[in-house]
């Protein structure tokens, strides 16, 4: 997985999602960061198998060092289906982290 920020408009609220993949952390916050200053009011940090941790961490020390103001609104925890190349199905955890501004 690669770090991804999208903002798409829906109505009036406008999701912003930082993918976490395997750069370092402090990318990732930054694409945090970047999100809340552009204007979103939520971002949601999502991350799946082993990159878990490093969703935590980036949702940690975005809202302990950079920007005191945010909230963790919610975290959902969830597996998901993956087709290996093999061709068999995999479980895989997922974690979606919503931080909002207050």
């Amino acid at each position: 997985m690669t770090e991804e920020a999208t903002n798409e408009s829906t109505n009036e609220e406008a999701e912003a999602a930082v993918l976490v993949g395997n750069k370092n952390v402090m990318s990732y916050v930054m694409a945090c960061k970047t999100l809340f200053d552009k204007g979103a009011k939520e971002v949601v940090i999502k991350a799946r198998g082993r990159l878990i941790s490093r969703a935590v961490d980036v949702a940690e020390i975005t809202r302990r060092r950079f920007m005191t103001d945010l909230k963790v609104k919610s975290i959902e925890i969830g597996t998901t289906t993956v087709k290996t190349d093999k061709g068999s199905e995999l479980n895989v955890s997922t974690i979606d982290i919503v931080l909002t501004r207050e």
